[in-house]
């Protein structure tokens, strides 16, 4: 009965854990962090981004083989408050593969920079309910 609930506990905390993408950071160059009012632009693929910002790092959304809740906007809003941590104000999408016969998740590559001019002035995605 000990192995049996040993087993089991094992399991769940597989199973909890396994749910979530993974996410591997590297982060070279943060910055204060922001408050919730403070605005963070979310520029996708096609977005330019503006000159005279600073890298703060990367983030790397892969799947974990049992990823839920990993759509394009869960991801994103993911990245807003990795970058809002670590001071950055601009997630910019720099690599999207879309979910295909191997991977029901989006795996994205972003980095996150720090813009010191107006970002809301700036043309960029906008976040959708899933």
């Amino acid at each position: 009965m000990k192995n049996f609930t040993r087993l089991l506990f094992i399991i769940t905390v597989i199973g909890i854990t396994s749910c979530s993408p993974k996410i591997t950071s590297n982060f070279t160059n943060r910055q204060p962090e922001l408050t919730v009012d403070d605005k963070i632009a979310l520029l996708d693929i096609d977005h330019t981004l503006p000159e005279n910002t600073v890298k703060v790092g990367e983030l790397r959304f892969q799947d974990s083989g049992f990823s839920t809740d990993c759509s394009f906007n869960s991801l994103m809003t993911q990245a807003r408050d990795e970058a809002r941590k670590n001071g950055a104000n601009i997630v910019k999408v720099v690599d999207k593969k879309k979910p295909d016969l191997w991977s029901s998740c989006y795996r994205l590559r972003i980095e996150l920079y720090k813009y010191n001019g107006e970002v809301s002035a700036l043309p960029q995605y906008k976040l959708q309910l899933d």
